[in-house]
């Protein structure tokens, strides 16, 4: 199938490249230039774990195209996927539809023949409704359905889940629309991937509670944390021994210092609002949201008492800035609200982290940034691991001492077992387990 991804941002660099694997023809739309211009010359804009070797692939093979001009990548579609950005909107936390909508209307605007257009952005409940009278508005003979096919990605592993899915969530009530969509997925076929077709403005909402619903989990999972740290409990063996529970299942059940992220925060915040908008508050998410918020800014606090009270005049080794390994993204990352309030506590940071670097020097001033864990840690007064990357699992704890002013770790990740690092001669500060 010819298939056009307006957007060629994560989700729609991710999607085009691999319905492109899957022998569809897909031409990725962008109105940045240099964006486009780079991926023509082999640039990935985004790291994502085998992105570049599939995009690589199917350019050569030449099922996969870049433009800045809408109607040259619709010249042939059968499908357009609108992926383009809804950050939160001022004020209100609400998503930001207007991107979506611009996209819609220069596919009306270009369209000549009928076309099935799909929001593959996290859009409120009712955007498919708002696309359908904007391009009722431009092109009002033109037969075009629309329809939610909302992205379940994570950000690290998003091949991986775009090519085994869980499921896969289409809503329409136009039975052509149906065809083409089952279409569109059929090489999943083999995987066995589960589609399931729904009503569009259930698919709209599927996206949201889905995200939100992940969000508490962790939530709640750091709550238990800090009741075991008062109890004498392990709080890792507790979601294990919640986790066998089927009904309750394991992930999303890691202590850490809060979520972060492109999609938890922006999603329960637009939930809220929605919710709030149809007379239906989330009570439950609300509370998740704040939280979450007073976690991330608590977590500085653990660092200060670890370094015996204060940190003026001292430095603090930061390793891990993104929101999660295998990504460069910073977005509503714990380390922007940790290293501030380290920062305004008197410390000064040294960081390191394998991607994030570049991102996060235009979002975290007066950071010395540096080459490797070992030469962060050079006469620091404290280390704390915010992000669990592979590199920080098996640190070469003999160097890793020699290099700290005072050996102190506070391992907001539970990267390591308390026992060997008090063995070690460490000073060792967890989440949610005993002291040693």
């Amino acid at each position: 199938m010819h298939i056009t991804m307006i957007g060629a941002g994560y989700v729609g660099l991710v999607s085009g490249a691999c319905f492109a694997d899957f022998g569809h023809q897909v031409v990725c739309v962008d109105t940045d230039a240099a964006k486009i211009d780079a991926l023509k010359r082999g640039k990935i804009p985004i790291f994502e774990p085998g992105l570049d070797e599939i995009v690589a692939r199917n350019v050569s093979a030449g099922r996969l195209t870049f433009t800045t001009k809408i109607a040259e990548g619709l010249e042939q579609a059968e499908v357009a996927f609108i992926a383009v950005g809804t950050p939160s909107r001022r004020g209100d936390g609400h998503a930001d539809i207007s991107y979506v909508l611009a996209a819609a209307r220069e596919i009306g605007a270009v369209a000549t023949k009928p076309l099935v257009v799909v929001t593959k952005s996290t859009v409120p409940v009712g955007t498919g409704d708002e696309i359908e009278k904007v391009l009722a508005d431009v092109k009002p003979k033109a037969k075009i359905s629309v329809v939610s096919n909302p992205e379940f990605l994570r950000e690290g592993a998003a091949i991986e889940d775009f090519k085994r899915p869980d499921r896969i969530v289409i809503g329409t009530d136009d039975e052509h629309a149906r065809e083409v969509m089952a279409a569109v997925y059929r090489p999943l076929n083999l995987n066995q991937a589960p589609l399931l077709f729904t009503g569009r403005r259930t698919a709209e909402l599927t996206k949201y509670a889905a995200n939100a619903f992940l969000a508490t989990k962790i939530t709640f999972i750091n709550e238990m944390a800090d009741l075991a740290e008062k109890v004498g409990a392990n709080v890792q063996e507790i979601a294990r021994g919640i986790g066998l529970d089927n009904r309750i299942g394991s992930k999303f059940l890691h202590a850490g210092p809060g979520y972060g992220g492109s999609c938890f925060p922006k999603d329960a915040l637009a939930l809220i609002k929605t919710a709030k908008d149809f007379g239906a508050p989330s009570r439950i998410v609300e509370t998740v949201v704040s939280v979450n918020d007073t976690r991330k800014a608590s977590m500085a606090e653990r660092v200060i008492a670890a370094a015996g009270g204060s940190l003026k005049g001292k430095t603090v080794a930061v390793l891990g800035l993104t929101f999660k390994p295998n990504t460069d993204d910073m977005r509503d990352a714990p380390s922007l609200a940790i290293v501030p309030a380290l920062q305004a506590a008197g410390a000064k940071i040294q960081a390191h982290d394998p991607e994030g670097m570049q991102a996060a020097a235009a979002l975290l001033p007066d950071v010395t940034f540096c080459d490797g864990p070992y030469e962060a840690a050079k006469g620091a007064s404290a280390l704390v691991i915010i992000t669990e990357w592979d590199v920080y699992r098996a640190l070469d704890l003999a160097m890793l001492k020699s290099a700290l002013a005072t050996p102190v770790i506070v391992d907001l990740r539970n990267i390591y077992v308390p026992a060997e690092l008090a063995a070690k001669g460490f000073r060792y500060v967890s989440i949610g387990r005993p002291p040693i």
